[in-house]
């Protein structure tokens, strides 16, 4: 442990930028990017968990009593915090330039390209495209309002890429899509590319420096393989080092070179399907469904825009399974969507119980807030 730790708590900007920048070259301490809406209480635990040397805000830098990171760690990625005890990723410099030169391969971006960033910096996806930007050797465009960028790249949600095509804007003026954070619902993607858009779903994590298999095929030097229990393992130069002072739980998840993810997924042809969360499976009257299977066969319902399925206490059934639905035109009834998914899927895992609402809750990372729908 000798370097020094850095909890930045700056807006998306040349300032983090630069401190982004010597992480990545060994200049300045490794850093760990924090959001500046987090509530107070959220932020206390995450410094206790963190225990970073300085913290800086607009106003300065604060020095504190710390703990070191190891040489090679270049940035720390805070994957929880809201509640209970901060989960706090440390990348490699080498992981993370890893990562973005084998994106960039894979979209077929040139030196020169510019990325826009419209997604937190204190979420992994977000602090990619900086990287990806330093990479390409240009500054990258730092937005609040999404609009349409020519001959630029970008990553997004999908909630984003939707009110984007809801506003009507040419998504097709963007060089390339990068879309990930939640699973895109296939109307999505169809409107998006028939608008000219090009468009790479992504699957990944903090703990691969983001997104690591574009549409199903991983990324060059990244391995995929599905063990036993069905979960997901990825291997590559673009895996974390450790959770920060937490060996015990770096050891949970890493079998040999394999990072062992708490996906649940399936390979054809080298094809790699994701099919939702091991932590949301629902147990049923003593039957287990896999909410993201069920979510992907509704959203493939004409009468659904957007949809969440989650598991909710019922003293009959232990769980009931629940679709949140955002209608889009006629809303379905919950008959209807029992009977999609019961063409496709086992009779238990038909929804038992549909709301209808206007939008999905959404955590600042642009994934639905299951948490909160479960408790709804």
């Amino acid at each position: 442990m000798d370097r020094q730790l850095r909890a930045v708590l700056l807006p998306s900007g040349p300032r983090l930028y630069r401190a982004l920048e010597a992480a990545l070259d060994g200049t300045g301490p490794a850093i760990c990017p924090i959001s500046t809406d987090l509530p107070a209480p959220a932020l206390a635990a995450l410094l206790t968990a963190l225990r970073p040397h300085e913290v800086e805000t607009p106003a300065g830098i604060e020095r504190r009593a710390g703990t070191g990171v190891a040489a090679g760690t270049a940035l720390l990625i805070a994957t929880s915090g809201s509640t209970g005890t901060p989960k706090i990723v440390e990348l490699s410099a080498e992981a993370l330039l890893a990562s973005a030169a084998a994106t960039l391969t894979r979209l077929g971006a040139q030196t020169g390209d510019l990325w826009v960033c419209a997604l937190p910096a204190s979420h992994i996806a977000g602090i990619q495209v900086l990287v990806r930007s330093l990479v390409a050797g240009t500054s990258p465009m730092i937005v609040e309002r999404v609009e349409p960028v020519g001959g630029a790249h970008i990553s997004l949600v999908p909630t984003q890429l939707r009110r984007l095509l809801d506003a009507g804007a040419d998504v097709g003026a963007f060089r390339s899509i990068l879309l990930g954070g939640a699973a895109a619902p296939p109307d999505l993607l169809e409107q998006a590319r028939a608008a000219g858009a090009r468009v790479f779903t992504t699957y990944g994590m903090s703990e691969t420096s983001g997104g690591c298999v574009y549409d199903g095929i991983p990324l060059d030097g990244v391995r995929v393989a599905v063990g036993a229990d069905g979960r997901i393992r990825l291997a590559g130069p673009v895996l974390f080092t450790g959770y920060r002072l937490r060996s015990d739980l770096t050891a949970r998840v890493r079998d040999g070179d394999w990072f062992v993810t708490q996906d649940l997924g399936g390979l054809q042809d080298g094809v790699l399907r994701v099919r939702g969360r091991a932590d949301d499976v629902i147990n049923t009257g003593g039957e287990k469904v896999v909410a993201g299977e069920v979510a992907a066969v509704l959203a493939r319902h004409p009468g659904v825009r957007d949809v969440a399925v989650v598991g909710r206490t019922d003293p009959e059934w232990g769980q009931r399974v629940t679709a949140v639905v955002v209608p889009g035109g006629h809303a379905p009834s919950l008959a209807e969507l029992r009977d999609w998914v019961r063409a496709v899927l086992p009779v238990h895992a038909a929804p038992r119980e549909l709301e209808l609402v206007e939008a999905l809750p959404l955590l600042p990372s642009g994934k639905p807030d299951l948490a909160s729908l479960r408790r709804s």
